[in-house]
């Protein structure tokens, strides 16, 4: 393409002709100055819009012109019909709709792109007049294209007759329309389906339709079932769709459209047709053996994604045909192989993952019955997951030390994530299951480790004990029969691998609360953590297990204190943590020596503090940078053995607000102290807030900016510095200034987190904050819940305005009933996630 100049910065509207457009076009594709590219790209925005666009657009279509060029032509002409219709005369819209039926019938058997972008504007332009100025839109769309094309061979023009049809509901989904007209054409739209459905059935079942119009009819369906199309209508087109998976090249196109068409949620009416396709799905269940046998981990996911897609949309539909629960059970069942697929994720196999939400979703329906029909499904589905447990802990395990090294970091990671998942799926799965879990996994777990004659793998091992962690860590065992069994068992275990040394050091820190309750087994189990303190490979679960057990035990721990000071102090010297670690053992510290007599406290502080304070007074003579990370648990007794120790909080408190202005994404560790220290310092010492050289305002932003961290532990921690925050809103003036100015923010920011932002297991913390505003700012939250609720799509697309009014009124009416605020938030977040159903147990 030729290139007679370059495109200037600021043309006027007579420069919008077809040779400037195209050289605009040539310095976009091909200049390699990226200044010059955006010069041309904004200059073509500008020629899109302008009443000249009517003039070069079809000049630009010309059969001569390079694809590119047809492209941006085909564009501008949406751009004007999708954007500016008022501009357009009534008496045009004829002329318009005849130009682009020919221009459609030209390109049909040319650019697929070009096709596709004329095929929009027409779809447009239907959108726009239908159904007043253009009734029968769609059937007079199939009529042209049926009709002789002039030269234009039928198999061209049956696609080109699908690829409008096809992006028809997509257009109309992405349409600017108003409202009311939305609402119009839809029902114009589903008055349509009339004229489209025979034709996709025929060409479907036609013998002799290539493989092209058949994958291009099953992309048709998919469209159209997104308008929410009857499925007792779509019936026999989504049978077709179940004989076209045997074929490769028709087995995703396929997969989508009958998922797509399920997943409605208007399809829960046609009880009959979903009955019908429950037989339809278990039909592939031979399919999917063979794809598991074959290593086709494609078509694994494809089956996988319509049993689970039948089974979440429609669980409570389906349950409530007890005529068939045996057909149900056999779905259920044929989801619980897709679950324990062979194989290890996400290396072998990426199907299982589809599955957990499955679960989440039959167990609400099933507790969500009145009792004596709940009683009944539980006999059946009792033991459905119970066998689930076992899948879920087969699944958990780690593979064999040599074919975990060959992973890459990013399979290592997205194992991780799995463990997350299965380990959330466990501790939902209690709700149903109750002490029962935990025995079971107690004899399992004892049968293996005392089997002398039979080989223990420490994969075996380590599943095991991480079923109870997940299960310990949220809910409360302490009544359990099974816990001091497990604590006599963990010393049995031998310890020869990093990952399971890891779950057995988390397992102890999950059972932190029991050990307080039971301080005779401390002895069992301190030593382990103690000697763990030592391995830089075990670094954060020693650490963070000792800091649970110092936090809980602390009343408890007198005895080992000097044990636990040398041990500590020891590793300290020989820096074998990170910075973070390090933290944490000083906290961990902190609460240990707060438990002890004033002289025992002073005499380990001297030794264990005096280095920190030489390295903060040196760091108040620097400029700071990331790499001066700050910090100890200085409230570690009370503050009056401490007279310079205001001085020093404003100094930690202004080295850290420096770290926040240069980016400190990369420092959850120092957020995570930073807050926990702000904490402190308000529950202990509040005064230090009415400090004019304390930045009061800057420290509620960064807990703010916190609270969006993906890492649990800072979240944690700065939803605790806002619960201690709150309740000074009344005797600390600054405080109350910077709640009343900037709390709404802090409201977005809880808001955010709990609609799909944050981990579940952080929704308990989420609700602290929102109870805490409740009670200190009632009349403050009323509107800043309404502001921040507003908006569309906010803090979840999934839930509607109604929704989303009923949270607020629950939460606004609960300012005494912490526990019943943590239930409304963990239903919240359940509509937010897509996790069907309500019924939200008092811990996940």
């Amino acid at each position: 393409m030729e290139t007679p100049g370059r495109i200037a910065a600021t043309p006027d509207a007579l420069d919008f002709t077809v040779e400037n457009v195209e050289t605009a076009l040539h310095q976009l594709y091909y200049d390699p100055n990226i200044e010059n590219k955006n010069l041309a790209q904004k200059w073509l925005m500008q020629a899109q819009v302008s009443p000249q666009a009517w003039q070069f657009c079809w000049a630009l279509l010309s059969p001569e012109k390079v694809p590119e060029i047809q492209y941006f032509g085909a564009s501008a002409l949406h751009t004007k019909i999708s954007r500016y219709w008022s501009d357009i005369p009534t008496d045009q819209y004829e002329s318009l709709k005849s130009q682009l039926f020919s221009q459609i019938a030209c390109f049909s058997s040319g650019s697929k792109m070009v096709l596709t972008r004329l095929c929009v504007a027409l779809a447009s332009l239907a959108l726009n007049t239908m159904p007043e100025a253009w009734p029968g839109a769609v059937a007079e769309m199939v009529r042209v294209f049926q009709e002789d094309g002039g030269g234009v061979d039928g198999r061209a023009r049956c696609l080109a007759l699908l690829e409008l049809l096809t992006v028809l509901p997509e257009e109309f989904q992405t349409s600017r329309l108003p409202q009311y007209r939305k609402g119009q054409v839809r029902g114009a739209l589903g008055r349509e389906w009339g004229s489209v459905c025979p034709l996709l059935q025929q060409l479907l079942r036609r013998t002799d339709s290539p493989g092209a119009v058949k994958a291009r009819v099953l992309r048709c369906l998919s469209s159209w079932v997104l308008l929410d199309v009857p499925l007792s209508e779509s019936e026999g087109l989504v049978h077709d769709c179940f004989s076209a998976l045997p074929d490769p090249e028709l087995f995703d196109t396929a997969v989508e459209a009958i998922v797509n068409a399920i997943s409605q949620p208007d399809s829960q009416r046609y009880v009959n047709t979903l009955l019908k396709l429950v037989p339809q799905v278990l039909a592939l269940q031979e399919q999917l053996r063979e794809a598991v046998q074959n290593g086709d981990m494609e078509t694994c996911h494809g089956i996988c994604r319509i049993a689970v897609t039948l089974g979440e949309n429609h669980s409570r539909t389906l349950l409530e045909q007890v005529d068939h629960w045996q057909s149900f059970l056999a779905l259920v069942n044929m989801i619980m192989f897709c679950t324990g697929i062979p194989g290890h994720y996400p290396v072998n196999e990426t199907t299982s993952s589809l599955t957990l939400t499955f679960w989440y979703t039959l167990q609400d329906e099933i507790m969500s019955f009145e009792s004596d029909k709940q009683a009944v499904y539980l006999q059946v589905y009792r033991p459905v997951y119970f066998q689930l447990v076992d899948v879920l802990l087969h699944k958990a395990q780690f593979p064999s030390d040599q074919e975990y090294a060959s992973w890459s970091s990013d399979e290592k990671e997205q194992f991780r994530i799995y463990r997350v998942d299965i380990s959330d799926t466990l501790m939902y799965v209690y709700e149903m299951l109750g002490s029962e879990l935990l025995s079971n996994l107690y004899d399992k777990l004892g049968r293996l480790l005392t089997n002398a004659e039979q080989p223990t793998s420490w994969q075996h091992t380590e599943a095991l004990l991480y079923g109870f962690q997940s299960i310990a860590e949220t809910i409360d065992v302490n009544y359990s029969d099974v816990i001091p069994g497990l604590i006599g068992l963990i010393p049995r275990i031998n310890i020869n691998n990093v990952q399971l040394a890891d779950t057995v050091m988390f397992t102890i820190g999950a059972l932190a609360e029991w050990l307080a309750d039971h301080p005779v087994m401390l002895s069992s189990v301190l030593p382990l953590v103690l000697q763990a303190l030592g391995n830089p490979d075990l670094s954060v679960s020693s650490v963070s297990t000792l800091k649970k057990i110092c936090r809980e035990c602390k009343y408890d721990l007198p005895q080992y204190a000097t044990n636990i000071v040398a041990v500590s102090q020891e590793v300290l010297i020989k820096q074998i943590h990170k910075t973070s670690q390090c933290m944490w053992l000083m906290q961990a510290l902190g609460f240990l020596l707060s438990a002890l007599p004033v002289e025992d406290i002073l005499r380990n502080l001297h030794s264990l503090i005096t280095p920190y304070i030489q390295q903060l007074e040196k760091l108040a003579d620097e400029t700071p940078n990331p790499s001066n990370k700050l910090m100890v648990h200085i409230f570690a007794s009370e503050t009056d053995h401490f007279p310079p120790i205001k001085a020093l909080f404003e100094l930690v408190t202004s080295v850290t607000l420096s770290i926040f202005q240069q980016g400190p994404r990369d420092h959850p560790d120092i957020v995570d102290s930073f807050m926990q220290l702000q904490a402190q310092a308000l529950k202990r010492k509040p005064d230090l807030f009415l400090s004019e050289s304390l930045d009061v305002k800057a420290v509620f932003h960064c807990g703010v900016l916190s609270l969006k961290f993906p890492e649990a532990p800072t979240v944690k921690s700065t939803c605790l510095f806002f619960t201690e925050l709150l309740p000074h809103c009344s005797d600390v003036p600054p405080l109350a200034r910077v709640v009343q100015e900037d709390g709404k923010l802090l409201v977005q920011a809880v808001l955010e987190g709990i609609g799909g932002g944050a981990s579940r297991s952080l929704m308990d913390q989420f609700a602290d904050v929102l109870f805490c505003l409740n009670k200190h700012c009632f009349s403050l939250l009323a509107v800043w819940l309404k502001e921040a609720l507003q908006p569309p799509g906010f803090p979840s697309s999934r839930i509607t305005a109604e929704q989303k009014d009923n949270f607020s009124h629950q939460i606004l009416r609960e300012r005494v009933n912490k526990r019943r605020v943590k239930d409304i938030v963990k239903e919240f977040t359940l509509l937010c996630r897509g996790l069907h159903g309500t019924e939200y147990a008092a811990e996940y």
